[in-house]
């Protein structure tokens, strides 16, 4: 069982930045594939950004590429997402997830273990 804890959201202004974190539990997070997803009130919940846990590879939708960035510490079981040039649109709750395989997938039922989400909203 691996549990999710995800921290730092809040309000900011358009243009500002944020960084998030996940928080895990158990001792094998080194082989957690990480994602972060994010759901806007009334819309479906979308892909951001992952990052394998055996190649260290990552994948950004096409919205957040160049201004997000995924990292992941394994001495603290952690996985950050900075998010820089926020926009109005970037409002959402973010989730946290894992998933034990290699790959990055883009579907959220794809992943085993959620967190219970921090909100994110940008003010214009």
């Amino acid at each position: 069982q691996v549990q999710l804890v995800e921290s730092g959201g809040g309000l900011v202004q358009a243009g500002g930045s944020l960084r998030l974190s996940c928080a895990t539990s158990g001792r094998t997070f080194i082989r957690y594939t990480m994602g972060w997803f994010r759901q806007a009130p009334g819309k479906e919940r979308e892909f951001v950004v992952g990052i394998s846990w055996s190649s260290g590879s990552t994948y950004y939708a096409d919205s957040v590429k160049g201004r997000f960035t995924i990292a992941r510490d394994n001495a603290k079981n952690t996985v950050y997402l900075q998010m820089n040039s926020l926009k109005p649109e970037d409002t959402a709750v973010y989730y946290c997830a894992a998933d034990p395989r290699r790959e990055i997938y883009f579907n959220r039922h794809e992943y085993v273990y959620w967190g219970q989400g921090t909100q994110v909203t940008v003010s214009s």
